[in-house]
């Protein structure tokens, strides 16, 4: 008998022996540091469990947090500090009765973000090998040196930028002397609002574009943003009875990656323009990345605008173009042309030790182009747009409808020098006879098949901390678009030789921020200029890129 129930507690106590260690509790601890590897005090530690079930904890002085009476299963962690963007930890799994350490550092909000335009350039880590996580990925690059990021831990941050030297870029290029300045804050840790602008000095009311901007980190892993851009370019002409254009966008977008292996990227931006007339324009955007291992990335991509060039030099100080921010707009018996464009890209990218190589297709289509010509001119006859600051015009162009194929590749040397060849071919607009008269160029443009050849050298000097960029790109013919307008690759290049240079000026310990000297040199040689006959009878020149130099300082706080 004692035997028998001596069995029957065998049992019970086999039976219940897994109840009891599946409902043991287990506890996850760690700490909370900076990327200085300074402790967070007080950061707020969300433990997401099944059943939508939440622990909050907080952070002590030595940043460190701990939740105990945690039952087994998988767990997200989600830590947040003022200043800070989010980090998430997914799947962390945790055993019955065990204790895990999970240690998070947080990133500051202008360490890590990189503002695009709708086509950004891609980053600095080798182009974008590894998809990284929503809280780790770069929204606004500011802060190129290490040595810059010392006072990242304010909430307010911004720059002050003062430029002297027009763009040359045609009609809504700027004053030659302008100011730019960035605003930014995060709001309650998972939010980022921006406010930017660039202000040219002249008569009346100066050329200038006005941006306000949110964007907010989801735990779904998505970044919806919302943004309303004014923009104001002058056109003292009197022909044009000192008309001005007038632009209003609101644009949205999102991003989100789907496992390890996909990452899209989607908006569109809705203009209302008010120049001799309304004008309307519809501006969507999107991309997605197929990660086919860690060193291969197959992308598609689709624009209708060109893309920002100014993002591989640094949003926080190169110098800002008002004619890239569109609209770009041309004229046509006193009436507006807006350029309205279709780009199509597969590319496929893989790295190979320090080498990165690139093959990509593309086609492209876009009517009334807005080019660019050099010369005095004026708007009589309503076919151009001139620009008195910088001497150049915009004029009406006819469609360009082509395909093409590029090819890049990328070494780098080592962290201070790296070195790209980039390959193209493809359709350019160009004058099918010279020294025509300007008013009848138009009906002489026609779409011709160029080769382009890029080599573009980037780097840092050591001590002095300079960093400076040089690139001429070679076009085997005249031509008066570049081929492959639309390239985002790190092998684009404006034509022919262009400089530019990022000087850091030392500290004078009365100002907490920093300060550098640039300067900005495109088409240093004045090469590509295609003559044609001007309405007086002189000669003026439609181009590619105009040479034009900048120069200034920027302030960061």
């Amino acid at each position: 008998m004692r035997l028998r129930q001596l069995g029957t507690w065998v049992i019970l106590l086999g039976l219940s022996l897994p109840v009891w260690a599946a409902e043991r509790p287990g506890a996850i601890s760690g700490y909370v540091r900076n990327v200085t590897g300074d402790p967070q005090m007080g950061a707020v530690v969300q433990i997401l469990g099944a059943a939508n079930r939440t622990f909050t904890v907080f952070t002590d002085g030595a940043g460190y947090y701990t939740a105990n009476g945690l039952l087994p299963g998988l767990y997200t962690l989600k830590v947040t500090a003022p200043s800070f963007l989010p980090a998430l930890r997914e799947k962390v799994g945790l055993r019955a009765g065990a204790s895990i350490n999970v240690n998070v550092t947080l990133s500051t909000l202008l360490g890590v973000m990189q503002l695009g335009p709708v086509r950004a350039l891609p980053d600095d880590d080798d182009w974008k090998w590894t998809l990284r996580s929503v809280a780790n990925r770069p929204i606004l690059r500011i802060f190129n040196d290490p040595a810059l990021a010392e006072n990242q831990g304010h909430e307010l941050r911004g720059t002050l930028s003062f430029f002297g030297g027009s763009a040359a870029g045609g009609y809504g290029s700027g004053s030659g002397m302008s100011t730019g300045f960035t605003l930014e804050r995060s709001i309650f840790s998972d939010g980022h609002l921006a406010f930017t602008g660039n202000v040219g000095y002249g008569q009346g009311l100066p050329a200038a574009v006005l941006r306000a901007g949110y964007s907010r980190r989801m735990l779904n892993g998505s970044q919806p943003s919302l943004a309303l851009t004014v923009r104001r370019f002058a056109a003292s002409d009197p022909n044009l009875h000192n008309a001005a254009l007038q632009a209003l966008a609101l644009s949205a977008g999102d991003q989100f990656s789907v496992g390890d292996i996909l990452e899209f990227k989607f908006g569109s931006e809705l203009q209302t323009i008010q120049f001799l007339g309304h004008v309307t324009a519809f501006r969507p955007y999107g991309s997605a990345d197929l990660h086919l291992s860690p060193n291969t990335v197959l992308e598609y991509d689709y624009a209708t605008s060109r893309p920002d060039l100014r993002s591989e030099k640094g949003f926080d100080s190169s110098p800002a173009d008002l004619s890239e921010s569109n609209p770009r707009v041309s004229l046509m018996a006193f009436s507006p042309r807006v350029e309205h464009a279709h780009h199509q890209e597969l590319s496929l990218s893989r790295r190979l030790g320090k080498n990165n190589v690139q093959v990509a297709v593309f086609s492209d289509r876009v009517t009334d182009p807005a080019l660019t010509g050099i010369g005095e001119a004026t708007a009589a006859g309503g076919f151009l747009l001139p620009d008195v600051s910088s001497g150049t015009f915009s004029y009406a162009g006819k469609t360009l409808d082509t395909n093409g194929l590029r090819v890049v590749l990328q070494h780098k040397f080592s962290t201070d020098l790296t070195a790209t060849l980039d390959y193209a071919f493809g359709g350019v607009l160009d004058l099918s006879k010279p020294d025509v008269p300007l008013q009848d160029a138009q009906g002489w443009i026609s779409t011709q098949r160029r080769h382009a050849v890029a080599a573009k050298f980037s780097g840092t000097l050591p001590r002095a901390h300079t960093r400076w960029i040089a690139s001429y790109r070679w076009v085997n013919g005249s031509a008066i678009t570049p081929v492959d307008m639309f390239n985002s690759s790190p092998g684009q290049s404006d034509p022919f030789l262009n400089v530019f240079i990022r000087q850091p000026i030392p500290s004078m310990g009365f100002l907490a921020g920093h300060m550098e000297a640039i300067i900005d040199l495109r088409n240093l040689l004045a090469q590509g200029y295609v003559p044609v006959l001007g309405q007086d009878g002189q000669t003026v020149y439609l181009v590619q890129s105009a040479r034009s130099v900048r120069g200034g300082v920027a302030f960061t706080f």
